[in-house]
């Protein structure tokens, strides 16, 4: 499984692909390539998912360099690149600090 510091240096490094789903909605969304870099480097863990439907799965926290809060659930599939299982900018009528469901 994939450390925390191995997820960060992947997204930081473009090492990542999308599911289909996360593609729909990363440009539904607006959020760009870089901006994914940018929350990810110093992105934490806010949820585990170790019983997810086709992989262990974890929902990261990060921010992009104009302080945008995103969560990125990443996939801990063995693999190459990251796989972002979905992405989106969290509401904060249903988070606590984006980090704690309201």
């Amino acid at each position: 499984m994939k450390t925390l510091d191995d997820i960060r240096r992947q997204l930081y490094a473009g090492e990542f692909e999308f599911s289909r789903h996360a593609f729909k909605r990363a440009i539904e969304r607006n959020i760009s390539d870089t901006e994914i870099r940018q929350a990810g480097a110093d992105a934490r863990t806010i949820e585990d998912y170790p019983d997810d439907k086709y992989a262990p799965s974890s929902l990261l926290l990060g921010f992009t360099g104009t302080g945008r809060p995103l969560h990125l659930q990443v996939s801990h599939a063995d693999s190459n690149l990251l796989k972002i299982v979905t992405i989106y900018e969290p509401d904060p009528a249903e988070w606590y600090d984006y980090t704690r469901r309201r």
